[in-house]
């Protein structure tokens, strides 16, 4: 598979192509991926997202955020609402479940509809790769992205940028391995897309069909391996992945064979440089992808990638509303 199709292939459904940055307008404040965020601009959300976690300012007062999730979530979801909520926003949350998206409503003009109704900022969540930037590219309101098919979920990246950079003073030079469902995960992309622009060494390890070769060429640098020592030994960051059987599309996977070669066991955690932390953006699947021993083990910074990601997006929200 191309690099293009690995970065646009829908989860579900007929793929909607993204529009590169070049031949399209957003409103201003828009966040629609990291890829083409500069080093400078992620650094300024990452500040922005201290701050405001340590003093939160109402700079959503007055302002109508509207969640629009045709996914299920739980930790984006909540923690987006939460955010808006905290700076002073108005939040509606819509889902395609109950909504006129289920009577066949088209993504556009749900996003007329929401912006007729007052809406500020949309937050998108969907099934297809580049259907934020789709939306986006008809409003004149700021649009975020929460996840978009197997192509970005930007604001995940900033929330394990945020706990990574609470346990190491750079990111330059870091030993960085991405184990799992490299080819499904958008958490995988956008991570390679911020990490590498700040010099950290990235190895990419699973099965190959979870891993296939072409992932090394979606940013400079990559390494990929099939071995999980050879991609854990003296990594200070280790980042877990879930097999996401929803997206897997005919695909056969020896759950054995995988727990075998790739779960992440207390041994195994040895391997990494000592002080390695252990990430996962959930939702964790104990005894698929990790042990309970792991998950609950002092090098395991899962429940701190939570809780970072209500200040991570309540950065993203003040660069929306230019106030950030």
């Amino acid at each position: 598979m191309t690099p293009a199709a690995l970065r646009s292939r829908a989860g579900r459904g007929v793929p909607v192509r993204r529009p590169q940055p070049a031949t399209r307008r957003f409103a201003p404040g828009s966040l629609l991926g990291i890829e083409h965020l500069s080093a400078a601009e992620i650094t300024g959300l990452l500040r922005s997202a201290r701050r405001l976690q340590r003093s939160p300012r109402p700079l959503l007062r007055g302002k109508r955020v509207m969640l629009v999730f045709y996914e299920a979530s739980t930790r984006t979801r909540s923690s987006f609402e939460i955010a808006a909520k905290t700076l002073g926003a108005t939040t509606v949350l819509i889902t395609a479940s109950g909504s006129s998206i289920e009577k066949g409503e088209s993504l556009l003009d749900t996003g007329y509809t929401l912006t007729a109704l007052g809406a500020d900022v949309l937050v998108f969540r969907h099934p297809n790769a580049g259907a934020p930037h789709l939306v986006a590219s008809h409003l004149d309101v700021p649009v975020i992205n929460a996840g978009d098919g197997m192509h970005e979920h930007p604001s995940q990246a900033l929330l394990d940028a945020m706990t990574i950079q609470s346990h190491f003073k750079s990111f330059d030079g870091l030993r960085v391995a991405i184990l799992g469902d490299i080819f499904h995960s958008r958490v995988a992309r956008s991570n390679m897309f911020l990490l590498s622009k700040f010099g950290a060494r990235i190895t990419l390890c699973g099965p190959p069909e979870f891993v296939p070769a072409t992932a090394a060429t979606l940013v400079a640098g990559v390494g990929i391996t099939q071995h999980l020592e050879e991609a854990i030994r003296d990594a200070h960051v280790i980042m877990l992945l879930r097999v996401q059987k929803e997206r897997l599309e005919g695909m056969t996977l020896d759950v054995g064979e995988y727990i075998a070669r790739y779960q992440m066991t207390l041994p195994r955690l040895r391997w990494a440089e000592r002080g390695a932390i252990l990430m996962h953006p959930g939702p964790i699947i104990r005894g698929m992808e990790l042990d309970s021993e792991v998950a609950d083990c002092p090098q395991s910074v899962i429940r701190e990638e939570v809780a970072n990601g209500v200040a991570a997006r309540m950065a993203i929200f003040a660069r929306a509303v230019g106030k950030a």
